[in-house]
């Protein structure tokens, strides 16, 4: 066998192995994430640790994207530089489960380079109340503030930026 069909034949099963991949990678976010009854935005207040108005954020014009994660969470590390560029573009609330005092987490953003808008979630009750189990989960709702799409687990910077342009 020439070298030429060993190429288009590793070539040909690369691509089978990536779009099998793919599907197996929704399929297991669609069992992992969260079931949520209502699929409209809830009402939160507070303010982040920058000191925006949480209320102000997600009722931004356009669609809005809520992210849990946590300090202790090794795919949450990986995935905040991807957190970072989304929320470049777009209204972005972040919710910091059972990570520590604001200092804490504070210290962490300044260690990752990121300074996304975070509210804290000391012991993990607003992520209780959106049936978060898996960390990192993010929740994209549209501009009329319905949930479009839920996602548990690392997702592409390209992936959320698309979610977000479907959710517009």
């Amino acid at each position: 066998m020439g070298w030429l069909q060993r190429f288009k034949r590793w070539g040909r099963e690369t691509v089978i192995f990536v779009i099998i991949l793919f599907f197996l990678s929704l399929l297991l976010n669609w069992f992992r994430a969260p079931k949520l009854e209502d699929r409209t935005l809830p009402i939160l207040t507070g303010k982040t640790l920058q000191g925006e108005s949480v209320q102000e954020i997600l009722h931004a014009k356009g669609p809005v994207m809520i992210h849990f994660w946590g300090s202790w969470c090794p795919v949450c590390r990986q995935e905040a530089g991807n957190i970072q560029r989304v929320a470049q573009r777009y209204p972005v609330l972040t919710i910091a489960v059972n990570s520590g005092s604001p200092e804490e987490i504070g210290t962490w953003m300044k260690a990752h380079g990121v300074d996304y808008p975070v509210f804290v979630d000391p012991y993990g009750e607003l992520a209780s109340r959106f049936k978060v189990e898996v960390y990192p989960t993010t929740f994209i709702y549209d501009a009329d503030k319905t949930l479009k799409f839920v996602e548990s687990g690392y997702t592409t910077t390209a992936g959320l930026l698309a979610r977000m342009k479907l959710a517009e």
